[in-house]
């Protein structure tokens, strides 16, 4: 297998965690909310997933406890933030913070230990092109994320349910005129994108790579962050951002593997280099900012 080929067999996987978290919180924030707390959500998720499979609860039940406690910790953050709307930013670091902190607290015994993760699904045909047919040589978590982006990109596009949720997060005092309740439907988006960043977790360290150890989450919660400005929050160009951050992320594995001779911490900042630099280039373009942007985003409502 070639470099080529080890990127395109790897892609989709890498891009799972940074795909499934970045589309909770592109829900969070199109309802006007900014949940900076991702990357301790998504250590939250891993752990407990961790802890259920490695225990005999099997993966379906791991992602389903990991998703309703980073769903909880989100409902802190909601109580807090929207409750007595406080300072958003603040808050959802210090969610965040608190994520990571329970992660280590609940994960010290489990250091270094392993699971089995999930087998990958051919699709027939289409994994046997050359090159690229390994795109489709997937596990079923894969599979699901691509549901959820075309589920969540039909809410948005055609649903009464999108038409809210974008509603309230553009001009929350408008949709509470006519009858929307705009803290329930940001409570909604929050508790969601807490159960996105559990579920994203869960994948990083129960089948991405089935081991756990403390900090193993490393940034990708603000990748997934990041991914919502890259994508304009439109969920097709976050899958596109995903995409390349999940092909980034495996160029250091695939350049030791050719034997290019560069310094290994280099090659392993390369995602977090490309997302300065794509954040700089799109924040230069304040047309399309404003064009897809959320006017209320992370203002408190009062009425």
């Amino acid at each position: 297998m070639n470099a080529i080929e080890f990127i395109f067999a790897g892609m989709m996987a890498a891009a799972t965690p940074f795909l499934l978290a970045a589309l909770g919180e592109m829900v969070v924030e199109r309802a006007g909310v900014l949940n900076l707390g991702v990357e301790g959500l998504m250590a939250l998720g891993a752990v407990i997933a961790f802890i259920v499979v490695y225990h005999g609860g099997g993966h379906f039940l791991a992602f389903i406890a990991a998703g309703i406690s980073a769903a909880l910790l989100s409902l802190v953050f909601a109580f807090i933030a929207l409750g007595f709307r406080a300072n958003q930013v603040a808050t959802g670091l210090a969610i965040g913070i608190l994520g990571q902190g329970l992660s280590a607290l609940f994960g010290k015994t489990y250091e270094s230990l392993t699971v089995r993760g999930l087998p990958k699904i051919a699709i027939p045909g289409l994994s046997e092109i050359p090159v690229v047919g390994r795109l489709f040589v997937q596990d079923i978590v894969v599979w699901l994320s691509l549901l959820a982006t075309l589920v969540i990109w039909a809410t948005f596009a055609v649903t009464k349910t999108g038409l809210v949720i974008r509603a309230v997060g553009e001009n929350p005092k408008a949709a509470h005129a006519i009858g929307y309740p705009v803290i329930g439907v940001r409570v909604a988006a929050v508790a969601f994108g807490g159960m996105m960043a559990g579920f994203a977790g869960a994948y990083a360290s129960v089948i991405y790579t089935p081991l756990w150890a403390d900090g193993m989450i490393a940034g990708r919660g603000w990748i997934a962050i990041a991914l919502v400005v890259f994508g304009t929050w439109l969920t097709g160009r976050i899958f596109l951002g995903a995409c390349l951050f999940g092909a980034v992320s495996l160029m250091s594995l695939a350049a030791q593997a050719t034997g290019l001779d560069l310094p290994s911490q280099l090659l392993s900042s390369l995602p977090y280099l490309v997302t300065i630099i794509v954040l700089g280039i799109i924040s230069a373009d304040r047309r399309l900012l404003k064009l897809n942007g959320v006017a209320s985003l992370g203002e408190p409502f009062e009425h």
